[in-house]
């Protein structure tokens, strides 16, 4: 049974190792992770792995097609909602069976001051009320919703991607370039040094972004916080890797 997993995340590189036979309790599936390429040095799941686009949804059901895809996994980003669609019109054109696998979103907890949102631009509307020195880690796209206007353009900023930014960026910013796992001590003392007063995040739920979370709690910093977009409706969702690997194994 072919498996294409559309990946990019830590639970898909989870996924890819129990299936690809890690655990030694799937022999027989042949697996494929399909990452996006907007990184410069992803990490690798085992199995196979193809980078690039598929060329929107028509692409890929010529491609399901063509590879005689089995069972289909849309365990991207939880912000990548249109390659989530583009699965699920694939799927639906091809009949090839779709899960799709997203981690929890994070919870408020007593002593949180979130601000939710549904996009970077309403992010940004609200920012000039909120703050001066803002920590943004919402990636490195999409940027131009956090400058353009005067009050925009008077706030300084923070800016965490794992690569450079695309511009338009803030005209007061500095970029700071890493990678999660991120620990509580080292986001405590990020936001003491750079004197934070809001931070800027999307939904992406998990816990190697979470201590910042807890680091602006305990600072008393206000978060505004992007909701994630939706599932396409009638896909069915797992929750975790292993929960994963039992739904593909079911298609056998």
């Amino acid at each position: 049974m072919h498996v294409l997993i559309l990946g990019g995340t830590a639970e898909a590189r989870r996924l890819a190792a129990l299936l690809a036979g890690e655990d030694r309790s799937a022999d027989g599936l042949l697996v494929t992770s399909s990452l996006a390429g907007r990184v410069a040095a992803p990490r690798l799941p085992p199995g196979r792995v193809r980078i690039g686009g598929f060329g929107g949804a028509e692409g890929l059901a010529e491609w399901l097609r063509a590879e005689r895809v089995d069972v289909l996994v849309d365990a991207t980003h939880p912000f990548a909602g249109r390659m989530s669609f583009h699965a699920a019109a694939a799927a639906a054109a091809t009949g090839v069976p779709l899960v799709a696998l997203r981690r929890d979103g994070w919870r408020p907890v007593p002593g949180d001051d979130w601000h939710p949102v549904d996009s970077l631009a309403a992010a940004g509307a609200l920012l000039p009320g909120l703050g001066e020195r803002v920590f943004l880690t919402t990636g490195r796209m999409g940027l131009a919703a956090f400058t353009g206007t005067p009050e925009l353009d008077r706030l300084w900023f923070l800016v965490r991607s794992v690569d450079p930014p695309e511009p338009p960026v803030p005209p007061r910013c500095e970029v700071l370039l890493d990678r999660g796992p991120f620990t509580l001590d080292g986001e405590r003392g990020l936001l003491a040094a750079h004197r934070v007063d809001v931070l800027v995040t999307k939904d992406s739920g998990g816990p190697a972004t979470a201590p910042k979370l807890t680091a602006a709690r305990e600072a008393g910093v206000p978060v505004v916080i992007v909701r994630r977009p939706p599932v396409p409706a009638g896909v069915p969702v797992v929750t975790g890797p292993e929960e994963a690997a039992r739904w593909v194994r079911g298609r056998r």
